[in-house]
């Protein structure tokens, strides 16, 4: 099909030449036919300088293979086991067990380890439960067969059938019958002992990532397990999951700057969703008691060690209970997941040991704590313009004409939260930055609010919800003209949610905990880019 050597220039690459430069030629050792079907693609690996020797050598065994009618891309290979349940199945048996019961498995994986020793050579396979080393030998795979097992390299896709036997290190081997590659790779994986160091290139190319790297694979198997028992506890409590609209019309239900959008159709500015929670109180309103949803949050904010543009968020909604209600549901909650998932109630977490036992958990109001931990005098966290000082002097942004709760707020986040290890309930908060939250009977400058810390970052924010439209009306007209005088992340007005409310929402209480957070908590993850398969990265170029 491909007829003669070919030769890769480098002046195919974009970029602009300089005079008199002699530009350098790449080529590959060798004359088979098939070596044009690789040229686009090493033309582009050199162009972005990717191409080097051992992606040529790769490609000359490619051709090699075809050469000798075999497939790069075989399909049609059916396993019949994994590595982990052949290891687990015998692990018992011992040498004459094996040999007497003589059982062939068919497994399928990646080689992430060769060994060669001229007419043998050992390998590791690994599969989607872990890895298993097998045994290939010239005299049991036959000459043709082995010559092609010659030509494989670490990262290419295989079928292997065999028996086990035990090595004299009593380790337990595949002994390979036969070896198919499935699928070819062209491009090496990191060397075993120094695998991805740097961080980023991990998270932009996780799939290299979840190859080489045992506790990323580990990391996401826990998050599975974390949100499974979430769903597994909702469900119990009597909790129904619903589905809610992730483009909205009118961004709603968290003070954020959304991500906007256009839907041509109907020639309409759609925004992705901040929060999906003036659509589940509609589903209050509606009749539904206790209702919960986790999906994704989109924010149009900063990227840190604990924020990602796109996140996962649960929220649920519970008809005829208060915010302290919610208090308990969610130390049973956060307790049940932990116990279940990491065996015991007590953690580690980058350095600190964190009791999550249900029942120890510290309650504080806002104001308290600005005092006691924060160490602020009520005359001061009063005071407009001192704290107005105070947060400036510490570097941070004030926006003009802010509000003394939003200076406060900023006032926690820089001297309290940092020192929130243990778990903490952090409740009533000012009236001003709770636009949802039902005002205190007692006190209507606090509304019934917590939000909940762990490891001295928020981990969830709940509150007893307002329900009275002509407090809800507003509270929205004070957050539009918030954003009239420029802060992008006022609560717009939304009247079809008003006319929800004036139809009449029971009272209820109502929380959103963050899943991401959550993870980084149970897995000992500093950085939120860790728990999130693909997190958003700047374009390599």
């Amino acid at each position: 099909m491909f007829q003669g050597a070919c030769v890769l220039s480098s002046d195919d690459t974009p970029q602009k030449p300089e005079v008199g430069k002699k530009k350098p030629t790449v080529k590959i050792a060798s004359k088979s036919g098939h070596a044009c079907y690789f040229m686009p693609m090493l033309e582009s690996l050199a162009a972005r300088d990717e191409l080097n020797e051992v992606v040529k050598n790769r490609v000359v065994k490619s051709c090699e293979i075809l050469d000798a009618g075999s497939s790069l891309y075989a399909n049609g290979f059916v396993k019949d086991s994994d590595a982990a349940a052949v290891l687990e199945e015998n692990a018992d048996n011992d040498s004459q067990a094996l040999a007497a019961a003589s059982q062939e498995f068919r497994l399928a994986g990646r080689i992430v380890s060769l060994r060669s020793f001229g007419k043998v050579a050992f390998f590791h396979l690994m599969d989607g439960s872990g890895r298993i080393q097998c045994y290939a030998a010239r005299e049991i795979l036959g000459e043709s067969a082995y010559s092609l097992f010659k030509k494989l390299d670490t990262g290419d896709i295989v079928g292997v059938t065999g028996v086990l036997f035990r090595t004299k290190t009593a380790e337990l081997t595949l002994e390979c019958r036969s070896v198919v590659l499935l699928t070819k790779s062209i491009r090496p994986l990191p060397e075993k002992y120094h695998g991805l160091k740097d961080v980023e290139t991990r998270y932009r190319q996780r799939y290299v990532d979840l190859i080489v790297t045992e506790r990323t694979r580990e990391i996401f198997a826990k998050r599975v397990n974390i949100i499974k028992e979430f769903r597994l506890f909702m469900e119990r409590a009597g909790f129904l999951e619903v589905e809610t609209p992730m483009l909205q019309p009118i961004p709603g239900g968290a003070t954020a700057k959304p991500f906007r959008t256009h839907h041509n159709a109907l020639d309409m500015q759609l925004y992705m969703r901040i929060a999906p929670e003036l659509y589940l109180k509609r589903l209050l309103v509606g009749g539904f008691e206790k209702v919960f949803e986790i999906n994704r949050n989109f924010r149009n904010e900063g990227i840190s060690v604990r924020h990602n543009p796109e996140f996962t968020m649960c929220e649920f909604y519970w008809a005829y209970a208060t915010f302290q209600d919610l208090m308990d549901l969610t130390e049973a909650l956060v307790g049940h997941i932990a116990l279940t998932v990491c065996g015991s109630y007590k953690i580690h977490y980058q350095g600190n040991d964190i009791d999550l036992t249900p029942g120890s958990w510290k309650r504080l109001s806002f104001f308290d704590s600005l005092q006691s931990i924060g160490g602020h005098s009520p005359e001061f966290f009063m005071d407009y313009h001192a704290v107005r000082g105070y947060i400036r002097q510490r570097g941070e942004k004030v926006v003009e004409h802010e509000k003394l709760a939003k200076l406060q707020a900023k006032l926690f986040d820089l001297d309290v939260e940092p020192k929130l290890v243990q778990p903490y309930f952090i409740y009533h908060y000012p009236t001003d930055i709770s636009p949802l939250s039902r005002r205190n009977d007692q006190n209507p400058d606090i509304t019934d609010r917590f939000e909940l810390f762990i490891a001295g970052r928020e981990l969830a924010n709940a509150f007893s919800e307002l329900n009275d439209p002509a407090d809800q009306r507003m509270r929205f007209e004070d957050q539009v003209a918030e954003k009239n005088a420029g802060d992008d992340e006022a609560h717009a007005m939304d009247d079809d949610y008003l006319r929800a409310l004036e139809y009449g929402m029971p009272p209820a209480a109502g929380e959103g905990l963050g899943i991401d957070r959550l993870v980084m908590l149970l897995t000992d993850s500093a950085s939120i880019r860790e728990v999130i398969l693909f997190p958003l990265l700047k374009p390599e170029n």
